[in-house]
């Protein structure tokens, strides 16, 4: 799976412009929690996430295998694979978008409110999505940081009857990279 990701990395960068207009990360942190009161902490960490940036038009692309997703528990991170997410049949989770107004020129070591729309696809399903990302640039490293929401019911993500009270439909993400 990591040549998968390495070649659409590698493709994403040749087929677009020149190298020095791309930034990356395939070490990026995508964390989810869909934890609810009184019941066990349901919340995993993906330290594997992968996304591209066109510094000249700000167009983004993310990918994340979905088995690289950690859980605090062996057993949750087999039922996420095999029952929900179904990893074998749909292995990743793909962000194509663009951020609005990006101007690299314009990047200091503050973050600044950007916004980035555009399509997100998650268990063979693909909705639009525009979100709310702080980003700043320190040296030669863009730092993009995001909080936002997904709900299961938009990715046809069933949840058998038996959990639906211990794990939220509405899904809490956050995202950590850092590009070079």
């Amino acid at each position: 799976m990591k040549h998968l990701f390495l070649l659409i990395l590698i493709a994403f960068i040749h087929t677009n412009t020149f190298s020095q207009e791309k930034v990356l990360t395939k070490t990026g942190i995508t964390t989810f929690e869909a934890s609810v009161p009184s019941f066990e902490e349901v919340k995993a960490t993906n330290k594997n996430s992968g996304c591209v940036l066109n510094t000249k038009t700000g167009e983004i692309v993310g990918l994340l295998m979905m088995k690289a997703f950690k859980f605090k528990l062996a057993l949750m991170e087999e039922h996420f694979n095999e029952n929900y997410i179904e990893s074998d049949k749909y292995p990743k989770g793909i962000f194509k978008g663009k951020i609005i107004n990006f101007n690299i020129n314009k990047l200091t070591s503050q973050s600044q409110d950007f916004t980035i729309t555009g399509t997100m696809e998650i268990h063979g399903k693909t909705k639009e999505i525009s979100i709310t990302a702080k980003i700043s640039k320190q040296e030669n490293t863009i730092f993009l940081n995001s909080n936002f929401d997904l709900n299961t019911d938009d990715f046809n993500i069933d949840l058998p009857i038996l959990i639906r009270s211990k794990v939220a439909k509405k899904v809490n993400v956050q995202i950590d990279y850092s590009l070079k």
